[in-house]
């Protein structure tokens, strides 16, 4: 071998990469976290004491409350009255803004959520059709009274519009679905006040596509119903596209939106 090939194979790349080693507070949480999840601990099942889960795990004290501490964050660990630690479910919308974040982390772009949520959301209004219960309607109703109301003011109205979907979705009597919709939702929806916000008739346009929403579950029309949640989330798709790309990723277009409010 001569010594240029020699010093060729020396400045390759290399075929693999440094290990990463987790903490041991992050391992004593996905220790944990594994558990309650796959049922082997239920929720109210009482996990320990930080010094007993010390002993098992062979770690020190604060190791364990570090671990804990994470799992509190995630809803899957609670302490009761006398500060016992207890196994429980994280609410929804703690795992949906933890899987939020990991949707910003891997950059996803709008398109992505847009392609995502006109599922989610066709589906929700397809099942709200068939299973949507008199209460259910009076909710949805007493909703979009409240956008009419507040049509010129796009915050408050972008505040009524997640509030909207969120009903819709309970209305699917689908908790899987509203489970799967939330992480996007929570990127999604705050567009909409800058999109009322910069478009005319932005937020009236809003307010019909709610009202027929909620006549196609009154007539129980599921085909009425898909084609006013494609027109609902097309109305967005063209709106955003004037104020931004759609292949922008969600984290910088926050943050430029968030500088330029800074700036004014």
């Amino acid at each position: 071998m001569s010594d240029n090939q020699h010093g060729a194979n020396l400045t390759a790349a290399p075929l693999f990469r440094p290990i990463d080693i987790a903490p041991a507070y992050q391992k004593v949480a996905d220790a944990i976290e594994r558990e309650i999840v796959n049922g082997r601990i239920k929720p109210g099942d009482p996990i320990g004491t930080e010094l007993e889960l010390g002993r098992q795990f062979g770690v020190n004290r604060s190791t364990v409350r570090e671990g804990i501490r994470v799992l509190e964050e995630g809803g899957l660990i609670r302490r009761d009255s006398s500060r016992c630690l207890q196994a429980c479910l994280p609410r929804y919308n703690k795992l949906a803004t933890r899987l939020s974040r990991a949707l910003v982390l891997q950059e996803v772009t709008f398109r992505e959520i847009y392609e995502a949520s006109t599922m989610l959301e066709v589906a929700s209004i397809e099942c709200a059709v068939e299973r949507a219960t008199a209460e259910n309607v009076a909710e949805l109703d007493d909703n979009v009274k409240r956008s009419k109301r507040v049509v010129s003011d796009s915050a408050s109205l972008a505040e009524l519009d997640a509030e909207f979907h969120v009903l819709l979705a309970k209305a699917s009597q689908n908790r899987v679905l509203q489970l799967a919709r939330e992480p996007a939702a929570q990127l999604f929806f705050p567009t909409a006040e800058m999109i009322i916000g910069g478009i005319a008739q932005g937020g009236s346009r809003l307010v019909e596509a709610h009202r027929h929403l909620v006549d196609a579950i009154r007539r129980r029309d599921k085909e009425f119903g898909a084609l006013w949640m494609r027109r609902h989330l097309q109305d967005w798709h063209r709106g955003f596209e004037k104020i931004a790309s759609l292949d922008r990723s969600v984290e910088h277009m926050y943050m430029e939106h968030a500088q330029a409010f800074r700036r004014k």
